[in-house]
């Protein structure tokens, strides 16, 4: 067991956070403007302009803002066409969001394993899956397992990094399969030169607060087709169809963004090279300082990508590293420093038992071995450089 000298009792050094939001630019003038002129609902020009902007950063042509992440996942699955019993293809090392959203509509979610590299859904395994287990005929895709409809596949760029999206588009779109993106870690990354979250049928987004933008909850939906959007706007507006008489031919949502939300988010999205350029600084000191030791595996990116490291993560193995990521988390907690694992596996989920999996090992071996370090995007330096010293103290006396 290893041990660490104790903090100096008599000057506590303040508590380094994982990731929390910051707000730097015209955030407080936006807000102000809303009530001054009592724009504090779901009604006013920021929720438009703020649509335009996300939508115009990614070159996208259409987006609907929403009240999370969470509720723009179920509307891209509902405009998308998945049903009752169909099945969506999606990330097992994920939080548990697109998997609770397949679920609202009834809809089963088969979990595909991370690949080992860069830890986002393995292409190999999703074209094996759809190929082997799969039977194609009469222009659907059936699983063999369970002969339900499998109608989408929905990628999780996890942690700031693009999954190798040129196979699973190239997959899906043999089988005519709807492609969704959680692009809620990975908003300023590119792939290929390309911006994550315009490479799919579908993107979405959440800026909850430890997101690199936020609107303190909120969510996007972003779209190519103007169909797609109009409904999802519908869907998200309680399906109102009279202007002016409260008249509902389906069930819809509330899942309208409030004003002042988008009032901050226009202030974020002002800021969002700035604050990408933040965290990538942040990912490159980690790599250069973390020693090259046997057991501790650091987060890097692909050649054909530029992530945006939104939560820098690292894997501990215990049998080389001399202490598990458990043992390691509760050191910097000693510290003042806050870190914490990757999400429990979706196949491992108590929630989602009896959910297919496809070959989920490596997922779980990633989740096991896991941990995130201290990265917003106003990190000092300094403190920085004291989640290091603590790390390589840790390193030493292991």
């Amino acid at each position: 067991m290893f041990t660490l000298p104790e903090p100096v009792s008599h000057a506590p050094e303040a508590p380094i956070p994982l990731c929390v939001p910051v707000i730097r630019g015209n955030e407080w003038t936006y807000v102000k403007e809303c009530l001054d002129t009592n724009f504090v609902s779901s009604v006013g020009p920021f929720v438009d302009r703020f649509e335009r902007m996300v939508a115009g950063y990614l070159g996208a042509s259409h987006s609907v803002a929403t009240v999370s992440g969470t509720s723009a996942l179920h509307v891209a699955l509902v405009v998308a066409g998945v049903q009752t019993d169909d099945e969506v293809v999606m990330s097992a090392l994920s939080f548990i969001a697109p998997a609770n959203a397949a679920r609202y509509i009834g809809a089963w979610p088969v979990f595909m394993d991370a690949e080992p590299h860069y830890w986002q859904m393995d292409p190999d395994k999703l074209l094996d899956f759809l190929n082997n287990e799969c039977r194609w005929r009469n222009h659907e895709l059936r699983n063999k397992s369970t002969g339900r409809r499998v109608k989408a596949v929905l990628p999780v760029h996890i942690l700031g990094h693009p999954c190798d999206m040129d196979p699973i588009l190239e997959t899906a779109h043999k089988y005519e399969l709807t492609v969704i993106e959680d692009a809620t870690e990975s908003l300023g990354a590119w792939y290929k030169e390309r911006k994550v979250g315009c490479l799919g049928d579908i993107a979405c987004l959440s800026f909850n607060g430890n997101k690199i933008i936020t609107t303190g909850g909120g969510g996007m939906l972003i779209t190519e087709s103007a169909h797609w959007a109009r409904r999802a706007k519908y869907l998200t507006t309680q399906a109102k169809d009279d202007p002016v008489e409260y008249i509902h031919h389906e069930i819809g949502f509330n899942y309208r963004l409030t004003n002042v939300q988008a009032a901050l988010g226009c202030g974020q999205m002002e800021k969002l090279e700035d604050y990408v350029a933040a965290k990538r600084s942040i990912a490159s000191i980690y790599i250069k300082a973390l020693p090259a030791i046997p057991g501790l595996t650091r987060m890097t990116e692909a050649p054909w990508a530029v992530g945006t490291f939104w939560m820098y993560t690292v894997l501990i193995d215990s049998g080389c590293f001399g202490m598990d990521r458990n043992e390691l988390m509760n050191c910097f907690a000693k510290f003042g420093v806050e870190t914490r694992p990757l999400w429990q596996p979706l196949h491992l989920s108590p929630a989602h038992r009896g959910c297919q999996s496809y070959r989920c090992d490596t997922a779980a071996n990633i989740y096991r071995n896991s941990l995130s370090l201290p990265s917003s995007v106003n990190l000092s330096r300094c403190d920085q450089e004291r989640v290091i010293g603590i790390f390589q103290k840790a390193c030493i006396t292991a």
